[in-house]
C-alpha cells in the first residue's frame, strides 16, 4: 500500500502540468476570506502552507497581502519560483512550520490540509498567528450533482477501489458537504462558506488535471493510462465540441485566533 507521505510527495514529478492544468479559485472565495476572517487581504501577514506551485499563493498576492509560501516538495517548490519570484519560499510543512511565533494574521492551506497531521499543525498554527489572526482551509471539489462528474468519480472509484476520503485529495471520491465535515479538524470554531463556479477548458486539459491527482500518480503505470483513454473516449462523446464545462465546489473553513 502506498504510505500517506509518498502520496503527499507524488506531486513533484508532475509539477509543470500541475501548474498548467489544476483549477484556480474564485474571487468570490477571497471575498469570504476576507469577510470570515474579519480584515482585509491587503497588507496581511499570510502563509500561504503547501502551497505547491503557488496558485493560491498568486492570488493572495494579487490581493495585496504579503505572502510567505511554505512548501516540502522539491518539484513544486521549483516551480512555485520559477512562476513567482517575488514571493519567498520557505521549505516545511504544517506540522513543523517555519515561521516565527506571533508573525502572521493568516495562515492558508489551499488542497493543502488533508497532508498535515491536526494533532501537530493546529498548535502550529495557532503558535505562528497573531491575537486575532485566523487558520484557513480550502477544497475545490468537482460537483458530483451534475450528471458527468458524478459518473466520472464512480468510474475512477471502481478503477483504483479508493474508498470515500481514503488517501486525502483523491479526485474519485468527495461530496463536498461531506468533505468540509470529514476535514476540518475538532478544537478550533470553524465559519463555513461553500463557493459554487465553472471553467471551460479543452478535453486535453481536463484529463491532465484529473492525471495529476494523486489517486492516478501512485497507480499502476498501465491501468492509469488506461482509466484516462477511457475518460478520454466517453467524454469526446459527451462533448463533442471538444470543450468540457468542469463545475466545482469550493469549500472554506475559516478559525480566528
Amino acid at each position: 500500500m502506498t504510505t500517506h507521505s509518498a502520496r503527499a510527495r507524488s506531486f513533484d514529478a508532475v509539477a509543470a502540468s500541475y501548474a498548467a492544468n489544476r483549477p484556480s479559485y474564485p474571487p468570490a472565495l477571497f471575498d469570504a476570506i476576507e469577510e470570515l476572517s474579519g480584515r482585509p487581504l491587503t497588507g496581511a501577514r499570510v502563509a500561504d502552507v503547501g502551497a505547491g506551485t503557488g496558485i493560491a499563493t498568486a492570488l493572495l498576492a494579487g490581493r495585496g497581502a504579503r505572502v510567505t509560501a511554505v512548501e516540502p516538495g522539491d518539484g513544486m517548490a521549483g516551480q512555485l519560483r520559477r512562476g513567482l519570484p517575488e514571493v519567498p519560499v520557505v521549505r516545511g510543512d504544517g506540522n513543523r512550520l517555519p515561521l516565527r511565533t506571533g508573525s502572521l494574521d493568516l495562515v492558508t492551506y489551499a488542497q493543502s490540509w488533508h497532508w498535515t497531521d491536526p494533532a501537530r499543525s493546529v498548535p502550529e498554527a495557532r503558535r505562528v498567528l497573531r491575537p486575532g489572526g485566523a487558520l484557513a482551509l480550502w477544497w475545490n471539489d468537482a460537483d458530483p450533482r451534475v450528471g458527468w462528474i458524478g459518473d466520472q468519480k464512480r468510474r475512477v472509484l471502481a478503477a483504483f477501489g479508493t474508498e470515500p476520503g481514503e488517501g486525502g485529495e483523491d479526485v474519485a471520491a468527495y461530496d463536498p458537504d461531506a468533505r468540509l465535515r470529514a476535514e476540518l479538524p475538532a478544537g478550533p470554531d470553524f465559519r463555513t462558506r461553500q463557493v459554487e463556479w465553472a471553467r471551460e477548458v479543452p478535453l486535453g486539459v481536463h484529463l491532465a488535471n484529473l492525471a495529476s491527482h494523486s489517486v492516478f500518480l501512485v497507480a499502476d503505470r498501465a491501468v492509469a493510462t488506461a482509466v484516462l483513454e477511457r475518460e478520454r473516449a466517453l467524454l469526446a462523446d459527451a462533448f463533442p465540441g471538444g470543450t468540457v464545462r468542469e463545475a466545482y465546489v469550493t469549500s472554506l473553513g475559516i478559525a480566528r485566533t
